[in-house]
């Protein structure tokens, strides 16, 4: 038994509540854009017909990235089924 006082097959939205967090906040938003997301602006900004600017922060990045996923329609998670 568990000593988890959730039961395992209840949603987790809760948890996923916790993890977001603004960009502006992140304690290393002020470091580079890692690898990962500049690649991942390249593909959206192809999509996009767009440019990504170069010396992005992975606070930057994140944004653009959202940005560029609203304009494309890419990444965009699927509504839970409370939400729809």
């Amino acid at each position: 038994m568990s000593d988890n006082p959730k039961r395992q097959d209840e949603p987790q939205s809760d948890a996923l509540d916790n993890t977001i967090k603004d960009p502006s906040e992140w304690v290393t938003g002020d470091e580079p854009a890692t690898g990962a997301q500049r690649s991942y602006l390249h593909t959206l900004a192809e999509a996009a017909g767009e440019r990504v600017p170069e010396g992005l922060t992975k606070a930057q990045a994140s944004e653009l990235i959202e940005a560029l996923q609203a304009k494309t329609g890419r990444g965009q998670r699927a509504p839970h089924q409370s939400e729809r």
